[in-house]
């Protein structure tokens, strides 16, 4: 049967709503950019009222329904794909008490290894994760909340995703998919469900089970749109929403990668390589694979936190002369400087950039590090090391999924804004060695929503007959042979070994900012 689906991306950044076909096509679109992506109180911050999107996809439908009429008409099911590890306290009438941190926050809680109660350190041994579960407590928002907001917590009735609150507010069911429950909350990956009492990671969280929202399998209908939001949003009265995924899981699947023959890399604030297994593992400490927009198989994924945004900051700190010399031309900021380092050779002429420039689960305390400075080095250089330096810890990742899998893809897929960036595209190729093959679209987490609800209807029989019918890809690069073995030597004799060479200088780094930033 053919019919459209309604996809609502909520992203960071932005909010996409769209219509989809079951051919695969965006038949209606419409895209908001927030004012403010987020807000923060204090420096390294990150919250946002949870209301604000709702506003936003309101916003979208209704433009939707005023420039298509007969698509919005015609939708006769819907879903919902956001990012994952942020959270929302909701009290007894299920309003939320306060902002939701969101997944990029970096509060800082003030604790001491050396200050670590027995039972602390017994707990942490017992878990197998010692440094790395204490640094995981230490910046989930439900240990923050207990601390520094004690009045907060105790008003709180649900601790949930703020997905299982988008949730609410369109179908009146406090429910989420356990597909959506990506990050800091005590979830069995494996099997779907809440862990219980006494399992030594339930007590990591410190989130009681009577305060999480309820768990449905991914596409599973979660609720039908109310007559109240139907009214606000203009989404048709009385339609199933259906539980998908999270957004890198279903960009995974929007690139139509459904096995552990390819890769799947996302470009965009954050960085990830996913690959699909119908085996549970954990590829890395506290980083389990998690459940992919479709029963039966798990999406291993390895994350570079700050990604994309790193272009950002040095668009903010670098390039005000740039942008002046770009408008100039003609052309996008981002397009004068691709054609700036394509003058410069592979490997940046020895610079290595280490892309730390946020929290990483493996390796708390590292930051970021550009190593091989000389008189030969221009802000250029800076930029194609943090593109280089981006594909080297993609390439990271994989090895590290590899180890589980014990298959190495035969290719990548690679999707978000900067997949756009055909010099990125060529470093990521020669960096791995293997083709690399672009989305078509940069909507790839909306196509993969709208396949997983397709898949959950019937409309498709498996997950490769919906790859058949939606996926799209752009243009294919292939490796050169060259530039790969430059990139492979500098990967291999230098940045893997700058974290094991600088790990002690890290703490120290951490040791000096506990003791002299202020509360």
């Amino acid at each position: 049967m053919n019919h459209n689906i309604l996809v609502v991306d909520i992203g960071t950044q932005s909010l996409k709503a769209s219509v989809i076909s079951s051919e695969g096509e965006i038949l209606c679109f419409h895209q908001i950019k927030y004012e403010r992506p987020y807000l923060s109180p204090k420096e390294g911050y990150a919250e946002q009222n949870p209301e604000y999107y709702l506003q936003k996809l309101c916003e979208a439908t209704r433009i939707l329904k005023d420039e298509s009429s007969e698509l919005m008409s015609s939708v006769q099911a819907m879903t919902i794909v956001d990012f994952r590890d942020s959270s929302v306290i909701l009290d007894k009438n299920d309003k939320p008490i306060r902002d939701s941190i969101l997944w990029l926050d970096q509060r800082i809680v003030r604790l001491k290894n050396k200050n670590l109660k027995l039972w602390e350190k017994m707990l942490f041994t017992i878990v197998g994760m010692k440094d790395t579960v204490k640094y995981n407590s230490e910046r989930t928002a439900s240990f923050w909340l207990k601390k520094y907001e004690k009045e907060s917590w105790e008003k709180m009735k649900t601790y949930a995703p703020i997905g299982a609150y988008f949730n609410k507010r369109v179908t009146d069911q406090l429910v989420v998919s356990s597909a959506d429950c990506v990050g800091h909350f005590p979830i069995n990956f494996k099997q779907g469900k809440w862990l219980i009492k006494g399992h030594p990671k339930y007590d990591v969280f410190g989130i009681p089970r009577k305060s999480l929202p309820k768990l449905v399998p991914v596409g599973n209908v979660i609720g039908y749109v109310t007559e109240d939001f139907s009214k606000q949003s203009c989404i048709p009265n009385g339609i199933p929403l259906y539980a998908s995924g999270s957004d890198k899981a279903c960009e995974t699947f929007g690139n139509g990668c459904i096995d552990k023959r390819q890769a799947s890399i996302s470009l965009g604030t954050a960085c990830t390589i996913d690959v699909v297994d119908q085996k549970y593992s954990e590829p890395e400490t506290f980083l389990p694979s998690y459940q992919a927009p479709y029963k039966g198989s798990y999406d291993l994924e390895i994350q570079v936190y700050r990604g994309l945004w790193m272009i950002t900051w040095f668009e903010e700190q670098f390039a005000s002369q740039d942008r002046v010399d770009a408008e100039k031309c003609g052309i996008s900021l981002e397009d004068y400087l691709e054609k700036q380092i394509e003058k410069i050779k592979p490997g940046s002429d020895g610079l290595v950039l280490q892309p730390y420039w946020g929290p990483g689960l493996k390796r708390p305390n590292a930051k970021g590090s550009i190593v091989g400075f000389s008189a030969v080095h221009t802000r250029f250089h800076i930029y194609r090391a943090i593109l280089e330096g981006i594909a080297f810890a993609l390439r990271e990742g994989l090895e590290e999924i590899i180890c589980k899998t014990k298959t190495m893809p035969d290719y990548l897929v690679v999707s978000g804004g900067g997949s756009r960036n055909l010099t990125m595209l060529k470093i990521i190729a020669d960096v791995f060695g293997i083709e690399v093959r672009q989305s078509a679209l940069t909507e790839s987490s909306t196509i993969g929503g709208a396949m997983s609800v397709f898949l959950a209807d019937g409309t498709f029989s498996c997950p490769k007959e919906a790859c058949e019918n939606m996926v799209k890809q752009g243009m294919v690069v292939k490796p050169n042979a060259e530039n790969h073995r430059i990139y492979d030597d500098l990967y291999r004799k230098v940045y893997l070994k700058m974290y094991p060479s600088m790990a002690k200088l890290y703490q120290n780094i951490k040791d000096f900012y506990l003791e002299n930033a202020g509360e």
